[in-house]
């Protein structure tokens, strides 16, 4: 079996914002066409506009809808991938030797040469963050995209995951979680980031900032008067203008 190689100081990894998730899929589109374009082999799709389409997804946001204790209900949109934990099952389970922990950033990757497709690591993954590409016979997970986030050849501003870099909300943040004082870790501490089923005792080094409440009715009351609209009747030209206009064949009346 796979040892798990000394904790490394480095933790890159995912902070994902549940609250400003808003389950356009844009990770999930970005993951697929960057890992079938460019790292390993392409992640395989069979029958993909037939009646039993498959295929194989690093990244996929699964949606929930949620009723809190004051009984309105909310949707809840939960990206999931691999969360390369630091005590990570699916390595120690390898027969192998495919599944490793990289020990100079926290990565999990699969060596695609030397996996078998046994799917050990599948089963010992409690988030079932692992697909056995069935096209290919071996397993697939998200690799951080480690080809870009160490590219020197990619402006800057593209040295980050594909899902992080296309996301339209905002909702995904990438970094060191092993850096107190990085962005993603001030993250998790201003909005009280979790780990995802602590009680595995995986350590997950990605994190999800919680949904935050909504306004309630006593609150939107307060704001009532400031929403109120700010235009008066119409005077001068206004009028005159408005009156015109509703004269017209379908004008306003």
């Amino acid at each position: 079996m796979t040892q798990l190689p000394p904790p490394s100081k480095v933790k890159l990894g995912l902070v994902i914002d549940l609250d400003t998730c808003v389950g356009c899929h844009a990770c999930v589109i970005s993951c697929k066409g960057w890992n079938t374009e460019n790292y390993g082999a392409p992640l395989s799709d069979m029958d993909a506009y037939g009646a039993d389409p498959s295929g194989t997804f690093l990244n996929r946001v699964h949606s929930y809808e949620v009723t809190p204790d004051e009984g309105t209900a909310k949707l809840i949109h939960f990206p999931k991938s691999c969360l390369h934990c630091e005590d990570a099952p699916c390595v120690t389970v390898c027969p192998t030797g495919a599944s490793y922990k990289r020990a100079e950033d926290g990565i999990v990757l699969v060596n695609e040469d030397a996996c078998i497709g046994c799917s050990l690591c599948a089963w010992a993954c409690p988030y079932g963050a692992r697909e056995l590409d069935t096209a290919a016979g071996v397993m697939k997970k998200c690799t951080l995209c480690v080809d870009r986030i160490y590219n020197t050849n990619l402006p800057e501003e593209d040295r980050v995951p594909a899902c992080v870099r296309t996301c339209p909300a905002g909702a995904r943040h990438f970094g060191d979680l092993g850096d107190e004082d990085s962005a993603v870790s001030r993250l998790v501490a201003e909005r009280g980031g979790m780990d995802l089923m602590p009680e595995q005792g995986t350590k997950p080094v990605n994190k999800y900032l919680p949904p935050r409440p909504k306004d309630t009715a006593d609150e939107i009351d307060i704001l009532a008067p400031y929403l109120a609209p700010v235009a008066g009747e119409a005077k001068g030209f206004v009028a005159w203008l408005d009156k015109a206009l509703s004269a017209l064949p379908g004008g306003a009346k």
